[in-house]
Formats: structure tokens, C-alpha cells, sequence
């Protein structure tokens, strides 16, 4: 099994995991040993699980609006845990091949591994919903038609993701790519650089 289809299985795990409780305070329990790449993995579908949902819940027209600012905090700290664990990931990339010299013509890649198996992960969410979708019987024919379209679409770009993050690593094993990440820097999560936060301090 390769890197990439290994962490299809794992977000499929951790997608269908979510989904047996389906709410989005429920306990993780990550099946993984702490300090291993596969509890990275668990741990990063889960909180897009969370996250998925919560995004749902703040869409309802009519909820409270005490209630969708809290939730709009929690998305905005969700994001910030999401970010953590995929620069987590792309430390891992770094140490394993630390030892790699890279080719004399060897380039850089649009973006790093991490960064396109995040997307991997949001994959694994968007398939399992547009299955339940697909498998709604009180839904129309035409509904089921669409979704199913659409179903093959998403199933496509995973296969072709999965091989294109494969091809990814391997170049960067072999010395064909190399990695150079730089830390995502969300301002406004930062008290020192957003000018509300830093302007309320002050006043």
C-alpha cells in the first residue's frame, strides 16, 4: 500500500467513525499511538468531520445568532488545529527525507505533500456525503442522477490525487523534487497582527 492510499483508508476510517455517533461534540477516540503519522492522519479527518458539520449547523437560517457566533469562533479555532496538524505532517515529510541531496535540476513542487493530502481528507468527507446522497430514498431520480454524477466525478479526482501525491513523494525520495515549506501565517488568529485584537489591547 502506498503513503497516499493508506491515508485514504485511514480518512475513510475516521469519516465513517464520526458518523456513528454524528455529533459534533462527541469524544475522538483515536484508534492510533500518539506520535505516529497515522494518529496525525486520524486526528486531522476527524476535526474536518467536526468541522464539516459544524459548517452545516451555522447555515441554518434559523439559528440563533448567540449561538452561529460561537460556533464561528469554535470554526475559526477548528481551522487553526487543521493548520497545526498538516504543518505536523509536512514535519514528518521533512525528517524522512532530511538525508535526500536534491538533483542538480531538481524543482519544486506547486505545493507540499501535506497541503495535498489535506485536500485527500476533504475528498474522503465529500465522497461519504455524496454517497448518503446517492443512497437517499426519498429523494427524486433526478437528484439521485445528479449526485451520482457527481459521485464519479469525486472518485476520480481521489484516484488521481492519490497518484499524483504518490508520484510527489517518490520524487522527493529519489531527489527529483525537493521541499521547502513555508508555515502558514493567519494573521488574524494572531493578537500581535490583527488590528482589532492588538486595538483592543491597547484601548
Amino acid at each position: 500500500m502506498t503513503f497516499a492510499e493508506k491515508c485514504n483508508e485511514i480518512f475513510d476510517r475516521a469519516t465513517a467513525d464520526y458518523h456513528m455517533a454524528d455529533d459534533v461534540d462527541a469524544v475522538v477516540v483515536n484508534p492510533f499511538s500518539k506520535g505516529t503519522v497515522e494518529h496525525t492522519l486520524y486526528a486531522k479527518n476527524s476535526i474536518d468531520a467536526i468541522q464539516w458539520h459544524l459548517e452545516d449547523i451555522i447555515r441554518d437560517p434559523e439559528i440563533d445568532p448567540v449561538e452561529a457566533l460561537k460556533i464561528k469562533r469554535r470554526i475559526d479555532r477548528s481551522n487553526q488545529e487543521r493548520t497545526d496538524l498538516v504543518e505536523d505532517l509536512d514535519s514528518f515529510f521533512l525528517k524522512t527525507y532530511a538525508d535526500i541531496k536534491p538533483e542538480p535540476d531538481a524543482t519544486i513542487n506547486t505545493e507540499s505533500p501535506a497541503w495535498a493530502i489535506d485536500r485527500l481528507s476533504i475528498l474522503a468527507l465529500k465522497i461519504y456525503h455524496m454517497q448518503a446522497e446517492v443512497e437517499r430514498t426519498d429523494a427524486s431520480p433526478e437528484h439521485i442522477a445528479k449526485c451520482q454524477a457527481k459521485l464519479d466525478v469525486l472518485l476520480e479526482q481521489r484516484d488521481d490525487l492519490t497518484e499524483a501525491i504518490d508520484t510527489l513523494i517518490q520524487d522527493i525520495k529519489k531527489g527529483r523534487k525537493y521541499m521547502k515549506v513555508y508555515r502558514q501565517m493567519k494573521m488574524y488568529n494572531d493578537p500581535d497582527t490583527n488590528p482589532v485584537l492588538y486595538g483592543a489591547k491597547q484601548s
